[in-house]
């Protein structure tokens, strides 16, 4: 049961950035880029954060990506290149997420905190705040997009995904 609530979060996840994603591209780079006073500064810097965050936590449960050293990091400063490497990392967590099992789910996993202490969580708790974070800061980037134009952008709802709205096509060339 836990296996299908988490493999629909990772689906969700997968489709609430790419609903949030066409939002930013749509915006002119100095508004996107310009500092509004959330945490990680600007829309840009939000959504480098949340690919940075996602690539520790992938990396403490599997041993493999990268591991960026600091979490406000820009990973990629074109936000082409952020895109594509968001959905990549959306994918991978999908991934992840299926192979495992009920009882994986609940094994404990010990992992080192970014300032390198050891630490013990179940799976399912870890995998519980990855999501959790990504719709904290996903809020807070969905109110960038709001800020920037004034405009409510598109729903990031978990029952608008659960209803089958769709994610918009996105191109990156």
């Amino acid at each position: 049961m836990m296996t299908a609530v988490f493999s629909q979060f990772a689906a969700y996840n997968r489709w609430a950035n790419a609903r949030l994603y066409a939002a930013a591209l749509a915006l002119p780079d100095e508004a996107y880029r310009r500092p509004i006073g959330v945490f990680f500064g600007s829309l840009h810097g939000t959504l480098n954060h949340l690919l940075v965050t996602d690539r520790l936590w992938l990396r403490r449960l599997t041993g493999e990506g990268e591991h960026p050293d600091r979490l406000n990091a820009i990973i990629h400063d074109d936000r082409n290149e952020l895109a594509r490497a968001r959905f990549r990392e959306d994918e991978r967590l999908i991934s992840v997420v299926e192979a495992y099992s009920d009882s994986d789910l609940d094994r404990a996993h010990g992992y080192q905190t970014t300032s390198g202490q050891p630490h013990e969580q179940r799976i399912a708790d870890i995998l519980q705040h990855l999501f959790n974070h990504q719709t904290h800061h996903r809020g807070q980037a969905h109110a960038c997009c709001s800020i920037l134009t004034g405009k409510e952008p598109p729903s990031l709802d978990l029952l608008a995904f659960q209803r089958g709205v769709p994610a918009p096509s996105i191109s990156l060339d």
